[in-house]
């Protein structure tokens, strides 16, 4: 142990033993909005195709990307989010029975697939029912039934993007990234019906703006739940926690940031906060 009168916290968006540590000794905490949904996975030569034409062997094109959204009626969103070209689809679970996916780019984006998230806007009124920590159990709540949807161990469900949309369960092998492997599946017994719903409709739309992008090639991989912080650690104009003097929460787990430039942006205001209050002591 350190005895200190300061702390910064930047421990990340899922760092829930921390938010139960904080919310337990008195820190101010508000409940947020955030997303989840699933993986996407393509073949990289594909998506090439479908961005370059004719052009997509060029030596000068690296691994094409893209970026896409979709707003309803409903005021739900399905929308890409961290997509990775060349990468690879990655477990990202921290807790004993959950399944949790992630994506990631290695320097060369030199892989087979490409990957992304498709994610759907979850509002606090969807889970929030007495205490600010009741996001991370309906995260909690869908990475368990990723769990045993994939039969065990860190295997994850997965399903043709055309089957999703058809409402008929995957069966057969699927190629993947995702090295622990996929168990062939139907990953509506993992996912909200709001979000199933809001995907589907999502898949129609981009399929019209990349045809095929809903396809049998397409693989959904479940489930993406970290894609932002579902608490906010409350902080005055100082920089500190009203409930816990001293405390500065940082980065994205502290809720006021969201994705690496941010949180890095928000950690040196933090620290010269932090530096202020000092000065004053």
């Amino acid at each position: 142990r350190i005895a200190t009168r300061h702390v910064i916290v930047a421990t990340g968006h899922s760092a829930r033993d921390i938010y139960q540590m904080l919310h337990a000794v008195g820190a101010t905490l508000e409940p947020m909005p955030f997303s989840i949904g699933v993986r996407i996975e393509h073949p990289q030569d594909w998506l090439n195709e479908r961005q370059y034409g004719r052009a997509s062997q060029h030596s000068a094109l690296g691994a094409a990307a893209y970026r896409l959204a979709c707003n309803l009626p409903t005021k739900r969103s399905a929308y890409s989010f961290c997509m990775c070209p060349g990468g690879v689809i990655v477990a990202s679970n921290h807790e004993q029975g959950t399944v949790v996916t992630n994506g990631m780019s290695a320097h060369g984006r030199s892989g087979r697939f490409a990957n992304a998230g498709i994610v759907v806007n979850v509002t606090r009124d969807d889970y929030l029912k007495t205490s600010p920590l009741d996001g991370i159990a309906f995260q909690r709540r869908w990475e368990e039934a990723a769990y045993a949807l994939g039969g065990g161990g860190h295997v994850a469900p997965a399903q043709r993007a055309s089957d999703f949309v058809a409402g008929i369960a995957s069966t057969g092998q699927l190629a993947t990234s995702y090295l622990p492997g996929v168990a062939a599946a139907d990953l509506t017994e993992c996912l909200p019906e709001f979000v199933i719903t809001t995907i589907k409709a999502g898949l129609a739309h981009f399929d019209e703006r990349l045809p095929g992008f809903a396809g049998d090639n397409g693989i959904l991989v479940g489930v993406e739940t970290r894609v932002s912080a579902p608490v906010r650690i409350m902080r005055d104009e100082s920089g500190q926690s009203p409930g816990l003097r001293g405390l500065f929460p940082a980065g994205e787990g502290s809720g006021f940031a969201g994705g690496i430039t941010s949180a890095a942006v928000d950690g040196i205001e933090q620290a010269d906060r932090l530096l202020a209050s000092l000065s004053k002591t």
